[in-house]
């Protein structure tokens, strides 16, 4: 008998009963649980769960009635923040990008070769650089540029496009363009950007040879939610690799440009696999 997988996420206030409540009800509902992760924050006293489970295609009562009896019986009991998905529905991914490509290339690549299982309906970008990359791969592409005094129209154009293609995750894969504060606010949780990590040292044009410049022995790169704080929202991946004085600016680049391929891919797999929870101005990640 075919079983169908879930994966439930909530946070709440935490107090004694909730995994209890939790698992009786999925073994109430004939769940069997396949991995199970849990936290309790002491400083913000908040508890998060993510649990993967499968019910028998006998047993299920359906998705919607199967959420409709966990809201009921126990969310609501403890004021939850949750979601209940099902395992097996791919997460639609909308990517922008403008002249820098390594980012939307590593992704590609990972879809194509199924490493990052998602679907890319649409790729955006403000330039034609990669036009080729998306007509490679059988994805749209919409060149929408942001001239002086457009930019409103332009994310509302985003929007609609998204909205269209019904996307679950926007990725900002070196899109060097500022969102403002109202598109950050309809995005928010389900937009990831990456940047170098020499912020807020080293800003503006060149960082990396102001960091020459400065003898940086490390060099990182962080994968984060937008905010409308600009490249200050919640943390999902950071990852660090060392230079030395042998480095000249060009290596540094090449060196930055691998590690932020790296974290991105890493966020965005943590994201589609309902890992990441966000925890004020943090997060919490199951790995």
């Amino acid at each position: 008998m075919t079983a169908k997988r879930y994966i439930l996420t909530l946070s709440c206030k935490d107090v004694r009963g909730i995994v209890a409540s939790v698992t009786g009800f999925l073994h109430e509902q004939y769940g069997f649980v396949i991995e199970s992760a849990q936290f309790g924050d002491e400083s913000t006293d908040q508890f998060f769960l993510r649990i993967e489970f499968s019910v028998d295609a006998k047993h299920s009562p359906g998705d919607a009635e199967l959420r409709t009896r966990f809201g009921a019986q126990v969310a609501d009991k403890f004021g939850m923040q949750w979601q209940m998905v099902d395992k097996q529905q791919k997460s639609r991914v909308l990517i922008m990008v403008s002249k820098y490509g390594h980012c939307l290339n590593d992704l590609l690549y990972r879809y194509s070769t199924g490493q990052l299982p998602i679907e890319i309906p649409a790729i955006i970008s403000n330039h034609t650089t990669w036009e080729h990359a998306a007509k490679w791969h059988d994805i749209p592409f919409y060149h929408l540029p942001t001239p002086v005094g457009s930019k409103a129209a332009q994310e509302e154009e985003v929007l609609r496009i998204a909205q269209e293609h019904n996307i679950d995750l926007v990725v900002l894969a070196r899109y060097m363009q500022i969102l403002s504060d109202d598109m950050c606010k309809k995005l928010t949780g389900r937009a990831i950007n990456i940047h170098h990590s020499f912020l807020p040292s080293f800003k503006g044009a060149k960082p990396y040879m102001q960091a020459f410049d400065r003898g940086v022995k490390l060099i990182g790169a962080t994968a984060h939610y937008v905010t409308s704080d600009l490249d200050e929202g919640p943390i999902i991946e950071q990852e660090v690799a060392r230079v030395d004085h042998t480095h000249q600016p060009s290596d540094l680049e090449a060196i930055g440009r691998d590690t932020e391929c790296m974290v991105l891919a890493r966020a965005i797999k943590y994201h589609i696999e309902h890992r990441v929870l966000v925890n004020g101005h943090k997060t919490v990640v199951f790995k």
